[in-house]
C-alpha cells in the first residue's frame, strides 16, 4: 500500500471521530459483557486484555456467508477466504496454518490442541451464534496449549422467554442458497430449549468449487434447584467442500475463476459432533462450582490441496474426545476472587493415508481432473491425554485498581502406535511406535487502573505455549526427526486504554509486543520437498484501535484499525536442492531481521450506518475493508500490495414478523487476492483470487 493510501485510511478514521456530535450518554455502555476470560459474564472494564465483542445484532446485520465477513470487524483480526468456508487466521500473527489459535464453542475447544485445523471455524455455526468474542493475544490461565495468537469463542443462543420460530431464506450470486431455521422457548417453568439449523449450498465463483454445509445446534437450559443449573449443548456439522487451487499471475489477472482442481481433487468431507453439559452449583452468592463433561467425534477425509503438486495423497482422520472442564470460583467480598480448576482431555485417534502415483493423477492441460488412490503410506493410532490444573487470582488493593495473577500447568502425553505393514518408503518416513510427553508452566499477570467510571488503562504479561500436533509429529513425509519437534513458546506484553467520551463514542487502544520461540514451520526446499522443523524466534508488535459511536440521530459508525510489524529474529533453517546445478546441500538460510512473510502491515474496517428516524426499521450501511501489503515469503523479495474493498448492506423491517435484507460485496468489482505466496527461492507467485461483485438477498420470517 502506498504512503498516500495509508494516510488516506488514517484520515478516514480520524474524520469519523471528528464527525461525532453530542448524544445522550446513557444510550451507550462502556461495560460490554465478556465470558471468555474467566468462564463467567464479566464487564470488559475488569479485563486486562483486548477483546472484540460481536453481538447478535451485529451478526444479523452482516448476515455473514463466511466467518471473515463478521470477525474482520474486530481490530487486528484478519480471516481470509480460501473457498467455501475455508480460511486462515491472522491475529497478531501472519496468515498461516499454524496451531496458534483456540476456536471455542461456549468456552469448550472445538478440537483438542493436538488436532488443530486452520479451517476449524467451518465446524462452528457462525451465522446463528448469539455472540462472538475475540481475545487478541494469549489467553488467561483458563486456556492452555494453542491460546497464543488469539481465541475465538462462539456463544450459542439461549432459550427465549416466549416461544419463537424464525426462518431466514437467502439467495445470491454464484449459486448461493441458504436456509437458517431457529426455534426457541420454554419447556416448562424450569427449562428452555433452543434449536438452530443451517443448510447452505454454494457453487462458488471459481470453476468446480461447490460447497455444502449442514449444521444443527441445540441448547437446553434447566434449573434443577435454586442452587443448581444445567446447560446442555449438542452440535452437529457436516461439510462437503471441493478443492480450490491457487493460480499463477497470468490466470489471476486474466482468468480468476479458473480452478486447477476438478472432481474430487483437493476435496474434503468433514463430520463433527460435540456434546457437553455444564453443571453450575452455587452454594452461596460468593461461590460457584462448574463441572462440564464433554464429548467430541470428528471424521475427516480429504486430499490436501497444498500437497497435490509434490506429494498427493488421500487421508482419513478419526478422533473422539472424552473430557472434563472443572472450575471453582470464590469471591472475597468486594476485594477480589479466586478461581481454580483442572481441564482433562483424552483423545484416541486413527490416521490412514494412501499415496497417489503421478500416473494416477490425471491432468488435462494444467488442470487436475481425477485421481486413483494407490498404496497405503501411513496407518497409525495416536492417543493424546492432557491434564491441566490452573489458578487465577484477582485482588483489588484499592477502589481503582484490579490486579490479576494466573498460573497454568499443562501436561501432555501422546501414545503413538505404528500399524503400517509394508516396504519402507524414503518419501514417507514412519517413526517407530513410542510415547512422548510435554509439560509446561505458563504464568500470567495483569493490572487494570480505573481513572473513573468511563476510562481505564490496563497492562498484562502472558506466557503461552503449544505442543506439536499429532500430524506434525508422526506424519513425517521426508523428515527423519519430526518426533523430536519442540513445543513453541510465546511471551507477550500488552498495554491498553479504553473508555467512553463525552461525545458518546467508545474507544479502545491496545499496544502489544510478542516474542515467539521454537516456532514450528513447514518449508519447501529446492527439490519441492516439504520439511517441518523448529526455526528460532520471531517478534510481533503493533497497535490496535477501535472506535464506535453516533454521528447524529440518523448516522453511526464503527471502525477498527491496526498497524503491526512482524520480524524474524535468529530465524534460520537448512536448505537443500539436489536438482540444482551446482547442488545445494544443507545450506543455512538465515532471515534475521526480515519481515515475517504473509503478515499484513495494516488492517482496517470502517462501517458507516444510516438508520433514519423517519423510516422506522430501515438501515443501510457502507463498509470499507482494508488489507495492507505484505511480503510473500521469508526472503522479502516479493510482496502483495494489499487491497481495499467496499460493501453495502441494507435491511427493512416491514413489520414485527417480516424483514427484507440485501448485501452487495465488492461493489467496485475489484480484483484482489485473499492469500499470496511463493516458495523460498522461487519467483513463481501464487494467488487465491477473491470473489468479484456479488449480490445476496433474503427474507426473515418470525412465526
Amino acid at each position: 500500500m502506498t504512503t498516500f493510501n495509508l494516510n488516506f485510511k488514517l484520515v478516514l478514521f480520524a474524520c469519523a471521530l471528528e464527525m461525532t456530535a453530542s448524544h445522550a450518554l446513557a444510550q451507550y455502555q462502556l461495560d460490554k459483557v465478556v465470558v471468555t476470560s474467566t468462564g463467567e459474564a464479566k464487564p470488559v472494564s475488569e479485563l486486562a486484555e483486548s477483546v472484540g465483542v460481536l453481538n447478535r445484532e451485529d451478526i444479523i446485520n452482516v448476515s455473514p456467508s463466511h466467518p471473515s465477513e463478521i470477525l474482520n470487524r474486530s481490530a487486528g483480526v484478519y480471516i481470509n477466504n480460501l473457498g467455501g468456508e475455508g480460511h486462515m487466521t491472522a491475529i497478531r500473527q501472519p496468515l498461516s496454518t499454524s496451531a496458534v489459535y483456540l476456536f471455542l464453542e461456549d468456552g469448550i475447544p472445538t478440537r483438542p490442541s493436538g488436532f488443530f485445523n486452520h479451517n476449524g471455524l467451518y465446524e462452528v455455526n457462525i451465522p446463528q451464534s448469539e455472540r462472538l468474542e475475540v481475545t487478541k493475544g494469549p489467553g488467561s490461565a483458563l486456556y492452555g496449549s494453542g491460546a497464543m495468537g488469539g481465541i475465538i469463542n462462539s456463544i450459542s443462543a439461549k432459550a427465549t422467554d416466549v416461544s419463537t420460530n424464525k426462518i431466514d431464506t437467502e439467495l445470491g450470486s454464484h449459486g448461493w442458497q441458504r436456509i437458517l431455521i431457529s426455534s426457541s422457548g420454554p419447556v416448562n417453568q424450569y427449562s428452555g430449549v433452543s434449536i438452530q439449523a443451517n443448510l447452505t449450498q454454494n457453487e462458488g465463483f471459481r470453476d468446480e468449487a461447490n460447497y455444502t454445509r449442514k449444521s444443527v445446534n441445540t441448547r437446553l437450559n434447566y434449573q434443577l434447584t435454586g442452587k443448581l443449573t444445567v446447560k446442555s449443548s449438542l452440535s452437529m456439522t457436516q461439510v462437503d467442500q471441493s478443492g480450490v487451487s491457487s493460480v499463477e499471475e497470468s490466470d489471476y489477472k486474466n482468468a480468476p475463476s479458473k480452478n486447477l482442481f476438478h472432481g474430487d481433487v483437493g476435496a474434503r468431507d468433514i463430520e463433527a459432533i460435540r456434546a457437553s453439559s455444564e453443571f453450575n452449583y452455587s452454594p452461596s452468592s460468593s461461590q460457584l462450582l462448574t463441572i462440564t463433561p464433554f464429548y467430541r467425534n470428528n471424521q475427516s477425509t480429504m486430499m490436501p490441496s497444498w500437497m497435490v503438486s509434490y506429494d498427493p495423497n488421500v487421508r482419513t482422520t478419526n478422533f473422539e474426545s472424552f473430557g472434563l472442564l472443572s472450575k471453582w470460583r470464590h469471591n472475597f467480598s468486594q476485594s477480589g476472587q479466586f478461581i481454580s480448576g483442572v481441564d482433562i482431555d483424552h483423545t484416541p485417534s486413527h490416521y490412514e493415508e494412501y499415496g497417489i502415483d503421478s500416473d494416477d493423477l490425471i491432468k488435462q492441460e494444467d488442470t487436475f481432473i481425477s485421481f486413483t488412490p494407490g498404496g497405503k503410506t501411513y496407518d497409525f493410532n495416536a492417543t493424546q491425554t492432557s491434564i491441566s490444573p490452573f489458578l487465577h487470582i484477582e485482588n483489588k488493593p484499592s477502589e481503582n485498581i484490579l490486579v490479576t495473577a494466573g498460573l497454568r500447568y499443562d501436561l501432555f502425553k501422546v501414545n503413538y502406535t505404528d500399524h503400517f505393514i509394508g516396504e519402507v518408503d524414503d518419501s514417507h518416513v514412519r517413526p517407530d511406535s513410542q510415547k512422548l510427553d510435554y509439560d509446561h508452566l505458563s504464568p500470567k499477570a495483569s493490572i487494570v487502573y480505573h481513572f473513573n467510571q468511563f476510562h481505564d488503562v490496563y497492562a498484562n504479561y502472558r506466557h503461552a505455549f503449544r505442543a506439536p500436533s499429532v500430524g506434525k509429529l508422526f506424519r513425517s513425509g521426508k523428515n527423519t526427526n519430526t518426533a523430536q519437534l519442540k513445543p513453541v513458546n510465546t511471551d507477550s506484553v500488552e498495554i491498553g486504554i479504553r473508555g467512553l467520551n463525552a461525545y458518546a463514542f467508545t474507544y479502545e487502544i491496545a499496544l502489544y509486543y510478542m516474542e515467539k520461540s521454537n516456532d514450528i514451520v513447514s518449508v519447501i526446499n529446492g527439490d519441492n520437498d516439504r520439511v517441518s522443523l523448529n526455526a528460532g524466534k520471531s517478534v510481533h508488535q503493533g497497535i490496535e484501535l477501535g472506535f464506535n459511536g453516533a454521528i447524529s440521530d440518523d448516522f453511526s459508525f464503527s471502525s477498527a484499525f491496526s498497524l503491526s510489524r512482524q520480524t524474524y529474529g535468529k530465524f534460520e533453517y537448512l536448505y537443500s536442492c539436489f536438482s540444482c546445478e551446482p547442488k545445494v546441500i544443507n545450506n543455512i538460510l538465515n532471515f534475521d531481521g526480515n519481515d515475517v512473510g504473509k503478515a499484513p502491515n495494516t488492517l482496517g474496517n470502517l462501517a458507516i450506518r444510516f438508520q433514519p428516524l423517519a423510516i422506522h426499521g430501515f438501515m443501510v450501511e457502507l463498509e470499507v475493508e482494508h488489507i495492507g501489503k505484505y511480503f510473500t515469503d521469508e526472503t522479502n523479495t516479493h510482496e502483495y500490495a494489499g487491497h481495499d474493498l467496499f460493501n453495502v448492506r441494507s435491511h427493512y423491517q416491514v413489520n414485527s414478523q417480516l424483514q427484507l435484507y440485501a448485501r452487495i460485496q465488492n461493489i467496485a468489482d475489484k480484483r484482489y487476492s485473499t492469500y499470496t505466496s511463493n516458495s523460498v527461492g522461487s519467483d513463481d507467485i501464487e494467488y487465491r483470487p477473491g470473489a468479484p461483485l456479488s449480490v445476496f438477498a433474503g427474507i426473515r420470517f418470525a412465526l
